[in-house]
């Protein structure tokens, strides 16, 4: 059962008309963001700020700070288990491409950015509450995440993953708000100064099952340090204009999603401890509802578990047991 499951990936434009899939989780950030009254008024909105801050950062033979545009696509990824054609949602991304106003030129850029699936909400979701109900303490279940991180990779390792995209993925996520970051003296030119964490957090040892590493980096004229989830070299691996389009729509969007951390109005210091309490922050003008995302969760988890999970726990445990071999 080592055999490799068969990926099939669809995209679709995220711009002001975006009209999210069937497919799509519904707590998935661009896809909150596509609801409501004011829905072209969100999207026209973020994707001006994601151009703003673009700009900000790529400065250099830019005088007017209108010279790139970003463009972005979402990537949906879908599993097909038992190659029979029927296929279960796995895994969406975004995928960034820069548009050179002055040359025309069409630059693209990194896949990853946003992570969302649909197995991680049943690992978060279901299985990780079940496994502490009714507990003292908290723990984590035996091998919590290693279906998920071994799906991920194989399909990092898949000829589709190459077929569609020449760099390998970088994912860009918020801080966790249990941890402390300590400012160190490295400073990247576009990422800005790293910063350590006191300890490892919960998302990092699940992202590590996924075979990836983690840096944090605070960029300049920024709130806060962002998590940059990668292979390889995050520094060397990549140009500054790949990475300025993945800062300019994570921070965006985590300006919408986690203004108290993303849209303060005091950037952190040398040693900063992330919290969603705090008071000294803007909201931007795009409507969000963080609090039917999370409800929303629970929900997509239980999907999961009913139409991927259990039809196929056999198989995907023989294969898991095999993956790498």
């Amino acid at each position: 059962m080592s055999q490799a499951f068969e990926f099939s990936v669809s995209t679709i434009r995220f711009d002001e008309h975006y009209q999210p899939s069937e497919n799509t989780r519904i707590t998935t950030n661009f896809a909150n963001l596509a609801r409501g009254k004011r829905r072209e008024a969100n999207l026209r909105d973020t994707l001006r700020m994601i151009n703003n801050r673009f700009n900000a950062l790529a400065n250099w033979d830019n005088p007017t700070g209108d010279r790139y545009s970003v463009e972005l696509d979402i990537v949906s990824v879908d599993i097909d288990v038992t190659g029979n054609g029927q296929t279960f949602p796995t895994i969406e991304i975004l995928k960034t491409e820069i548009v050179d106003q002055r040359t025309s030129e069409r630059i693209p850029g990194l896949v990853g950015n946003n992570f969302s699936s649909y197995v991680r909400d049943y690992d978060f979701s279901v299985l990780l509450q079940e496994h502490n109900k009714d507990k003292q303490g908290f723990s984590i279940p035996n091998n919590f995440g290693a279906l998920h991180g071994k799906i991920f990779q194989s399909f990092v390792q898949s000829s589709t993953f190459k077929e569609h995209f020449s760099k390998l993925p970088v994912i860009c996520l918020s801080v966790s708000e249990t941890k402390i970051y300590q400012r160190t003296e490295n400073k990247h030119p576009i990422l800005g100064f790293e910063y350590v964490p006191n300890e490892s957090s919960l998302t990092e040892t699940y992202f590590k099952q996924m075979g990836l590493q983690v840096r944090y980096f605070m960029p300049a004229n920024s709130s806060a340090p962002l998590a940059f989830y990668f292979f390889g070299d995050l520094l060397n691996d990549y140009t500054n204009l790949e990475l300025i389009g993945t800062i300019s729509t994570m921070e965006t969007f985590q300006k919408i999603y986690r203004p108290e951390i993303y849209n303060a109005n005091a950037a952190a210091g040398e040693r900063f401890k992330p919290s969603l309490k705090h008071l000294d922050h803007s909201l931007t003008q795009i409507e969000y509802d963080r609090e039917e995302r999370s409800q929303l969760a629970v929900k997509q988890g239980k999907f999961t578990e009913e139409n991927f999970i259990k039809p196929y726990q056999t198989i995907l445990n023989q294969w898991s047991a095999n993956f790498g071999l």
